[in-house]
């Protein structure tokens, strides 16, 4: 197998635009990923798309932001700035696991410690299975650990299943009106179940998709944009005086730090890209990484974080593409980073996303770096992650 890697913004952007090259980056991690949403490609990739993608209008994102995710923060957050520490990471993991199951339709009927922790356990184990090709692991142990998990989180998706069967049958004999119904995927899925073909095996491993790769990605972000902000800011909680420039600190931070470093694509057909001639047999390498950096769309310091950065391409933001492009954009662009603002834009009724929003909270409760703990980096996965990151609140 021949490989070809691109590096340049317009040559990465234009193969994740182009319908010939399929995922390939999760093929490794198909006790996961097999036919979710991410991996399928062709008319299927559209069909359930366009079914899912039900959820993530943008009046659905604002609901979310603003009547979902204060309440799942409050439960999670408000015990750590009692405590007057946390760890940022642990943190992150638990607050977007609570928000990603929401989203995705898993119910936590407790919403206790206890009950996040179990849960949080299986996520982190799905995410690791998921992302098999950038860990350094023995790939069998990961496999048999994921099996385990996905049994463990039976207990928690038969219920959450059950309970919405029973809503939707109710829905469908005039019990119910259609907005009363959960606003979730799994409840997407259902409805749809028979129209679609989705198997129940299937339907689990989607949810659990969504489950690991919302909160993984998202926990990840949030923890990046508050170490770039911690040493850009010299008084960070001034941030809070203008949210959008906040905004702008998360973009940027998310350019600089995409949640997956490089996208695999393989060729459903011989094709030429870039001026190269690459086959089904061919693996292309496109680094996400190098692109959010390339001077041509970013400027002459591209290395640099810098909120107020002017980006001139009309096909990109600041966050450049770590959503990606194309039919395999991320989903959830919108929940994670809001909608970028604009000249004119008004900062009280702006979607900023669950990321800001995050770290908005975070500061107004006087987030500080931990004033004895140092934040130290994952060492168990080549992607660029923080293994730990102690803060403390000065409120407490």
């Amino acid at each position: 197998m021949a490989q070809t890697t691109l590096s340049r913004f317009k040559d990465v952007h234009a193969a994740l635009c182009n319908p010939k090259l399929r995922q390939s980056l999760y093929d490794a991690g198909e006790v996961i990923m097999k036919d979710v949403l991410l991996t399928l490609h062709g008319e299927q990739h559209k069909i359930r798309r366009h079914l899912e993608l039900r959820l993530f209008r943008r009046n659905y994102a604002h609901h979310y932001e603003t009547n979902v995710f204060p309440k799942t923060l409050a439960w999670v957050l408000d015990p750590l700035v009692s405590r007057g520490e946390t760890d940022l990471v642990d943190f992150g993991y638990r607050v977007t696991m609570n928000l990603t199951a929401d989203f995705a339709g898993v119910d936590r009927p407790q919403k206790t410690a206890e009950e996040t922790d179990r849960l949080l356990a299986i996520v982190k184990t799905f995410s690791e299975g998921a992302t098999l090709v950038h860990s350094d692991r023995n790939p069998s142990e990961v496999i048999a650990e994921v099996k385990t998990a996905q049994t463990a989180f039976r207990k928690f998706l038969e219920p959450s299943w059950s309970r919405r069967q029973r809503l939707i049958s109710q829905f469908l004999n005039g019990e119910l009106k259609e907005d009363e119904l959960p606003r979730d995927v799994l409840t997407v899925l259902l409805r749809n179940q028979d129209s679609i073909e989705l198997s129940d095996e299937l339907i689990e491993r989607e949810i659990s998709f969504y489950l690991q790769a919302g909160s993984h990605s998202t926990a990840n972000s949030m923890v990046h944009a508050v170490h770039e902000i911690f040493c850009w800011a010299e008084d960070p909680t001034a941030l809070l005086e203008d949210p959008l420039l906040l905004q702008k600190c998360v973009h940027e931070s998310m350019r600089l730090h995409p949640a997956s470093p490089v996208a695999w694509r393989t060729p459903t057909e011989p094709i030429t890209i870039a001026s190269r001639d690459i086959t089904p047999d061919d693996l292309l390498i496109l680094d996400l990484h190098a692109a959010n950096r390339d001077p041509d769309i970013f400027g002459d310091d591209p290395e640099k974080f810098d909120p107020y950065r002017y980006v001139t391409y009309v096909k990109t933001e600041l966050y450049g593409l770590t959503f990606g492009a194309g039919v395999h954009m991320c989903t959830g662009r919108d929940l994670d980073g809001g909608v970028a603002s604009r000249p004119g834009t008004d900062k009280d009724t702006h979607q900023y996303g669950i990321v800001c929003m995050l770290i908005k909270t975070l500061l107004e409760h006087k987030m500080i770096p931990h004033k004895s703990r140092k934040p130290t980096l994952d060492l168990n996965t080549l992607r660029n992650s923080w293994g730990t990151y102690p803060v403390q609140f000065e409120q407490a």
